[in-house]
């Protein structure tokens, strides 16, 4: 294991945790919101650092050189590889746009150290390699949220019950895995495991958490706990490399239904929120979908579907959240002819709405196409679902813009266009989104080369299949980065 030049990791944990408990004694909420959103810059900056140096090292792993944790543990616990390298700066992202897109008539009603410890939560699970330790920090990840909830007079008891059978079951299913002693562990052992992983990432029947957190919390708080997709980074470490595979089969055909049962929902829903969040169980689900296909081609798209959903969901929940901080509550069943009042957030609405399904000319197409490719491969009815679910996603996507945004002319007295905040926020995601369908190769080599390393980390005697591409333009990205001239 190579070593990193500076220790990014760790500032990238510590800073936010400093900074919650400066910005918790600054009593001016302007104030704190700009602590917050250097703190959150700050934090970014770490994180691409970490992720450029890894890419220099031209490991497959990586420590800081001044790893302050392994001086006290004598353990390497925070540890960069080829699957988190990206997620890193994906994640603090998501955090510092929602900071500087969060307005002064949310601000009051959004807790910014609460959104700092939270972040560092996210980052350490990122760069956890103990598997007891990334379960204990996945369980600390749902305490924000729920006192949020509490604090806002809010019920409890729905999520509260979910997060409870996921940690129990999490905690309990890999304890058995340890005591066992079997390589492989036992089925049942490992059945527990599955059971909290598919809890926490809201495959039904276990998605009632999702909407009841969507529509009791905060816009800001609900999109910070659900668009990091912790759950699949949880199947992706602690249950692809142990799971037999009929459960990892089986775990997607569960989220394949969960896939064509929420774009079916989002195709009914009369509220925006409700909307947001079926769009993104359907999304997450196909995720999980792709990591149950064992292919490297499905793995890969699975894991660049991770990417763009995380870009393109995240900007179409900030231009949601945007549109309430001036309207409230936004209603479906009625239309708001509000594009002429914002036409930035009309446009990205609809563009990272319709990059999210995959539409050509967005990074969501490549990533889209990959898993199409590998389910098809693994499973021919697999992939027609998924292209079902894709399509049904996008009639959603263009139900509900139509509904914003045109149909009637709204009239008002009060200006209601774009801030600078917001349109840095919305359009930086939607350059993300553009500029990944621009130049695909690095995202989508990055992509293969982890789904490689986690297909071959698995236990059992099934060695990893060849690379079978329908595509000629795949095999292209890939082997010019295997094989550069």
């Amino acid at each position: 294991m190579s070593q990193l030049h500076f220790p990014f990791l760790e500032l990238a944990i510590v800073i936010p945790l400093v900074g919650s408990l400066l910005v918790s004694r600054v009593r001016d909420v302007e104030r704190a919101r700009l602590w917050s959103l250097l703190v959150c810059g700050a934090v970014f900056i770490c994180s691409v650092g970490a992720w450029q140096d890894f890419n220099w090292s031209g490991s497959t792993a990586a420590h800081d050189r001044w790893d302050l944790v392994k001086w006290l543990s004598g353990h390497d616990w925070l540890v960069i590889d080829e699957l988190s390298a990206p997620l890193l700066p994906l994640a603090s992202l998501l955090y510092l746009l929602t900071t500087i897109a969060t307005l002064r008539t949310k601000v009051r009603r959004f807790s910014f150290p609460a959104a700092l410890v939270a972040e560092a939560i996210v980052l350490a699970t990122l760069s956890c390699s103990s598997q007891r330790g990334m379960i204990a920090l996945l369980a600390l990840s749902t305490i924000p949220p729920c006192l949020e909830l509490r604090d806002r007079g809010k019920p409890t008891g729905v999520f509260v019950l979910h997060m409870g059978l996921f940690v129990v079951a999490m905690t309990g299913g890999w304890l058995l895995v340890e005591w066992s002693g079997q390589s492989p562990p036992p089925v049942w052992a490992v059945a527990l495991l599955a059971l909290g992983i598919l809890i926490r990432s809201g495959i039904a029947p276990f998605h009632c958490w999702v909407t009841d957190l969507f529509e009791n919390a905060t816009f800001g708080r609900a999109l910070l706990f659900a668009t990091p997709m912790m759950g699949a980074y949880a199947a992706v470490r602690l249950l692809l490399p142990i799971a037999p595979d009929w459960m990892l089969r089986a775990a997607g055909m569960l989220a394949l239904a969960t896939a064509l049962y929420s774009a079916g929902m989002s195709l009914v829903q009369r509220e925006a929120r409700r909307f947001f969040c079926y769009i993104f169980l359907s999304h997450s689900a196909l995720v999980l979908v792709g990591l149950g296909t064992l292919t490297p081609i499905g793995l890969t798209g699975a894991l660049t579907v991770w990417l763009s959903v995380g870009l393109s969901l995240a900007g179409f929940g900030l231009t949601l959240r945007a549109l309430e901080a001036r309207h409230g509550r936004l209603s479906l069943a009625a239309y708001h002819g509000l594009y002429e009042h914002t036409p930035e957030l009309a446009v990205c609405f609809l563009l990272t709405g319709l990059a999210s399904v995959g539409f050509p000319g967005t990074f969501g197409y490549l990533s889209t196409e990959l898993l199409v490719d590998g389910a098809v491969q693994a499973f021919p009815l697999v992939g027609i679902a998924v292209v079902i679910a894709a399509a049904l996603n996008g009639i959603a996507v263009m139900q509900a813009y139509f509904r914003l945004f045109t149909g009637t002319r709204h009239v008002t007295s009060v200006p209601l266009a774009i801030g600078m905040r917001e349109r840095i926020a919305v359009l930086t995601m939607a350059a993300l989104v553009l500029g990944g369908a621009i130049y695909p190769q690095p995202g989508v080599a990055s992509r293969h080369h982890a789904a490689t390393s986690i297909l071959k980390s698995r236990i059992g005697p099934s060695p990893v299949p060849q690379l079978h591409f329908s595509s000629p333009s795949y095999p292209a990205i890939i082997a010019a980065h295997d094989n550069p001239p």
